[in-house]
């Protein structure tokens, strides 16, 4: 790489880990700058999402407030996305690359339709009885969210919100504090199958990493001071900005 390709990925690695943060789209900017720099779709793809894995853990770190009573429920969900995204991890490595844009297309989509209904479909399940761990429809769920992950992983952070949204009886922040958990445990076994299998270019990983670790840390600070209608619009207008940049490639 130049020295303008290599500030091009630490910068759009600082800007996904934040986005990631926040509401989980940030694939779609180090995913293209990847791309731009010469690198394969797949190789970018599998790069990308090692150098990631940083950024989750600081925005973790940042929501470990919004996390206090939730670890046995993300024990029980963080089987469903480990496994759904090596299910996805292998759809990759098998799968034509041409399949991206329609899979990615339909499920961001989908995604945007959910978190938009969220408050009027949480109200009509209010009535239903509902566990700490949503149930079995959650951890299915949660383990077709990680196998999207493990594919391809851009906006997997609005499927997610999506879904704890509707099934979980808790407030915006404290679903995307859970979101932010449950991603980094797709990334993170996503990227040690690619590690052991895939073609990794390491110096782009690390340009990812370093950028998503201080994007994630800032992202952190900012998304949990958003007032939920903010951040659901926020998570709305990534989704709907993801698909357009999908059709457009």
């Amino acid at each position: 790489m130049t020295p303008w390709e290599t500030a091009a990925v630490l910068a759009a690695g600082i800007a996904a880990g934040g986005i990631n943060a926040v509401v989980g789209s940030g694939s779609l900017i180090t995913f293209p700058t990847l791309l731009a720099v010469g690198l394969p779709p797949v190789t970018a793809n599998v790069s990308n999402n090692i150098g990631l894995v940083p950024g989750g853990v600081t925005g973790v770190i940042g929501y470990r407030a919004e996390l206090s009573g939730q670890r046995g429920r993300l024990l029980r969900l963080a089987s469903a996305s480990a496994l759904g995204s090596l299910i996805g991890g292998l759809l990759l490595l098998n799968l034509p690359e041409r399949t991206f844009t329609g899979v990615v297309t339909v499920l961001i989509g989908l995604s945007c339709v959910l978190v938009v209904a969220q408050p009027r479909i949480s109200r009509l399940l209010a009535s239903r009885p509902r566990t700490a761990h949503g149930g079995p429809w959650l951890w299915l769920g949660v383990l077709a969210a990680g196998a999207y992950g493990g594919y391809f992983g851009a906006a997997q952070g609005v499927l997610l919100i999506g879904l704890l949204g509707i099934f979980l009886d808790e407030e915006l922040q404290r679903v995307n504090a859970a979101k932010n958990v449950l991603s980094l445990v797709v990334n993170f076994t996503a990227a040690v199958l690619y590690t052991l299998v895939a073609d990794v270019d390491w110096w782009a990983v690390l340009l990812v990493a370093l950028g998503s670790t201080i994007g994630g840390f800032l992202g952190a600070r900012v998304g949990r001071k958003l007032p939920a209608p903010v951040l659901r619009g926020a998570v709305v207008c990534i989704g709907v900005a993801a698909i357009v940049k999908l059709l457009a490639a």
